[in-house]
């Protein structure tokens, strides 16, 4: 079967009078905030924390620690199984731009950073629940996420994404709260130092049939690792503007929505085990409902399951299938 899906990017700015699209996951971190009657306060505080991030970690040549700004594009995926002009919300990611006000310029930074797809909401809130229910064990579908996997690479491989994006993606998300990580002797001025997992998680195999490998690391000024999904060679295939773009903008929504974590009030030591439960934290002046999000997965991966996965299933099991 030779079957060709089409792709559509389009793009919006995310700055303090962003409105969520109806297409938009509301679990998205940047639309979670986006909403309610904060939403403008809360987008301007997110994004002046970014830019007090930024600062931070480029600091030489930059005094006063003013010297750029960060500027966040949503990048929206929307696929046509058909060729019908009938269209399904992909994927979601963030695309990072740098201003630096003493040259002028505006530097292209890292796409990827936030990641956001319902099918993955389809898997883990539906496909996942479902197959774990009144089980006395735990235990993972068969071919669990095969189909989204597949998708993400033929994405990142099409001419579509090779036309609006010079490199391939870095997704950076929160360590697990059930793995334990060891702090190792690497070092990278940017992204810190690096930690491993004890084990590896349901996450990283997931991102593995996306095509991508994990290295954890926890950034100067910070005082937990990140996850950093990557295609290639993360500490050289990008600048270390490139890469505080993604570390500012991601550990600020994680100070956001794990805050026990990355904004606890102890740093991580050499063995560190991340704890959702951890009280010695700070909040930020950002408001946000955790219990509304996971709540919401369910609804958005019940969407994914009506919309996408039932209506064009013989033709998705017949693609992936011969999927190479």
């Amino acid at each position: 079967m030779n079957k060709d899906f089409k792709f559509t990017i389009k793009s919006i700015c995310l700055d303090e009078n962003y409105h969520p699209s109806d297409s938009t996951r509301i679990t998205t971190n940047f639309a979670n905030l986006a909403r309610g009657e904060s939403r403008q306060q809360n987008l301007r505080n997110a994004l002046k924390m970014i830019d007090n991030s930024f600062n931070a970690l480029a600091h030489w040549d930059n005094p006063k620690g003013d010297r750029y700004s960060v500027e966040l594009e949503i990048i929206s995926v929307d696929m046509d199984i058909e060729g019908s002009g009938q269209t399904f919300p992909s994927i979601e990611v963030l695309k990072t731009y740098i201003l630096d006000h003493k040259t002028n310029e505006r530097i292209e930074g890292i796409v990827g950073n936030n990641f956001s797809s319902y099918v993955r909401d389809y898997d883990f809130s539906v496909l996942l629940l479902e197959h774990n229910k009144d089980q006395a064990k735990f235990s993972i579908p068969k071919g669990f996420g095969d189909l989204h996997g597949k998708l993400f690479q033929y994405f990142v491989n099409s001419n579509v994404y090779k036309e609006n994006f010079k490199k391939p993606p870095v997704i950076c998300l929160s360590v697990s709260d059930n793995k334990t990580y060891h702090r190792t002797d690497n070092q990278h001025p940017v992204l810190g130092f690096e930690y491993q997992p004890n084990e590896s998680s349901l996450t990283e195999q997931y991102f593995q049939k996306m095509g991508l490998q994990v290295r954890y690391f926890m950034p100067p000024n910070s005082v937990a690792p990140l996850a950093f999904y990557f295609f290639g060679d993360l500490l050289n295939d990008y600048s270390n503007l490139e890469l505080i773009s993604t570390i500012s903008t991601m550990e600020t929504f994680q100070k956001i929505y794990r805050p026990e974590i990355y904004n606890a009030n102890a740093v991580a030591g050499r063995c560190y085990q991340p704890n959702l439960k951890n009280s010695d934290h700070s909040l930020t002046q950002i408001v946000y409902d955790r219990e509304e999000r996971s709540k919401l997965a369910i609804k958005q991966g019940k969407f994914a399951e009506e919309h996408f996965i039932k209506p064009y299933q013989n033709i998705l099991e017949q693609w992936s299938a011969n999927f190479a």
